[in-house]
């Protein structure tokens, strides 16, 4: 299990998550991997490229269901990641056996020129569910090309070229997504990137750089810096951020409607990235019910059902204009078997209240945490709503020094007591379990986090 070994974790490297070349990862693998997951461990270092993030990998998998990831030894983690695809839970009986009905109906695959009913149904059904007056749909295989064919729409429909998005977001790893996205990681040492991907900060309370106190002066300067990109840089198609970040910071309604207006006189669009927040994970259906709705939703992830990889675009009818163009021209663009998937995690998320559950279990749990904050100085901040948490450990509760080498030991601590999630920015554990998590599991989360929290406060370092 050999590897370049890094003592240092530097946050521009650890910004979308936990960064796999440390000594506690390697003490990890030698004391949590079995003979016969090293053994797969070794074959998949051996062919998969080796990348920041991903290869060599953390552990070796057998199964996923529920809110659970179990490994080849048979050990169950409740996994507080999933990658975001895992809303209705992973391995959903019935988004299985929508999936396996579907497959029997001869219709997976839909050649391009052609329709199928299965698809027009998901796109009617996200024509439903979708806020304001999003209507017109187009799918594809990813995130990052959704995030692409919603760039397009927008230079089409505006005949402008540039866009401004914000740093420290992920919008997928495809050239035009990676450009958008404020992520040193995903572009460094390629050369250009998109022409015209402007950048901003997002709007962050707990840690702004003028340390203001109240939420609207810090909205004031975020939107001032917009507004001043928007006067001198004419010719912006569109501002393009999550609405909720992925941290998370949860901005001020009032934010995003200086965002919408901005735009409006400017001529730009609204482009809304839900790829990790859309189907119910904060607390609504979607995050932009919190406060505007966008001219351009970006969904994924979980629009697979946690199966199969599926993403798209949902957008108004007046932006449906483009006929002379093809602005997302990929074979699966109505993949039957897809749209089934996503049909099914669509139904039952709504028919067992998942959204609710999202708000409840996360609003208990976000209290649990704030609890925890007053006794524990290394919890710097908590964040987020519904099942979209974020907890920002510190050296010190006044310098808001991130605690990178804290964070990452107490994630190595918890994985061994059964729980699983992934760090941010060097210092951030995010929480964001299957939608189906109960009350009983998220304390057990809790319970395991505070003790793991109590140890590394007491020196006792993985």
């Amino acid at each position: 299990m050999t590897h370049k070994n890094s003592d240092s974790i530097s946050r521009f490297a650890s910004e979308q998550g936990d960064v796999n070349t440390t000594k506690n990862r390697q003490k990890y693998w030698e004391t949590n991997l079995s003979e016969a997951a090293q053994s797969i461990f070794a074959r998949d270092n051996k062919y998969f490229l080796h990348q920041n993030l991903s290869t060599p990998v953390m552990n070796v998998l057998s199964k996923a269901y529920g809110i659970y990831i179990e490994d080849i030894d048979g050990k169950k983690y409740m996994d507080m990641h999933g990658n975001g695809v895992h809303n209705a839970g992973f391995n959903n009986p019935e988004v299985i056996k929508a999936v396996k009905d579907q497959l029997d109906t001869q219709m997976s695959f839909c050649p391009r020129r052609y329709t199928n009913s299965t698809a027009v149904d998901l796109a009617q059904k996200l024509a439903e569910i979708t806020p304001g007056d999003l209507c017109k749909s187009l799918f594809c295989p990813g995130g990052s090309e959704a995030i692409e064919m919603a760039i397009t729409l927008a230079k089409q429909a505006t005949g402008h070229f540039k866009t401004i998005s914000f740093w420290d977001s992920f919008h997928g790893a495809g050239f035009a997504a990676a450009s958008v996205g404020g992520e040193e990681l995903f572009k460094g040492g390629i050369g250009p990137m998109m022409p015209g991907a402007m950048h901003v900060e997002f709007p962050n309370y707990y840690r702004n750089p003028w340390r203001f106190s109240s939420q609207e002066e810090v909205d004031n300067e975020y939107l001032r810096q917009i507004k001043t990109i928007l006067e001198r840089e004419a010719g912006v198609a569109a501002i393009i951020g999550e609405p909720i970040s992925a941290t998370p910071v949860v901005p001020s309604r009032n934010y995003w409607e200086g965002v919408r207006d901005l735009c409006e006189k400017y001529g730009a669009l609204v482009i809304f990235d839900e790829i990790i927040e859309g189907f119910g994970r904060t607390g609504k259906m979607f995050a932009s019910e919190h406060f505007i709705t966008p001219d351009v939703l970006v969904l994924g992830k979980s629009m697979g059902g946690g199966l199969l990889p599926f993403a798209g675009i949902v957008t108004k009818l007046q932006y449906d204009n483009l006929e002379h163009r093809s602005i997302g021209h990929y074979t699966h663009e109505k993949n039957g078997l897809c749209s089934a998937a996503a049909l099914a995690e669509i139904d039952y998320i709504q028919k067992n209240g998942l959204v609710e559950n999202a708000a409840r279990v996360g609003a208990h749990a976000i209290s649990r945490l704030n609890e925890l904050k007053g006794k524990h100085p290394l919890i710097g901040n908590i964040a987020g709503v519904g099942l979209h948490i974020g907890i920002d450990l510190v050296k010190d509760p006044e310098t808001k020094e991130r605690a990178v080498a804290e964070a990452d030991s107490i994630m190595y601590k918890a994985m061994e007591r059964g729980l699983a999630f992934k760090t941010i920015e060097g210092n951030i554990i995010t929480l964001r379990p299957a939608l189906t998590i109960t009350m009983e599991e998220m304390d057990q989360v809790v319970n395991i986090l505070e003790e793991a929290i109590k140890e590394v406060e007491n020196g006792n370092y993985y």
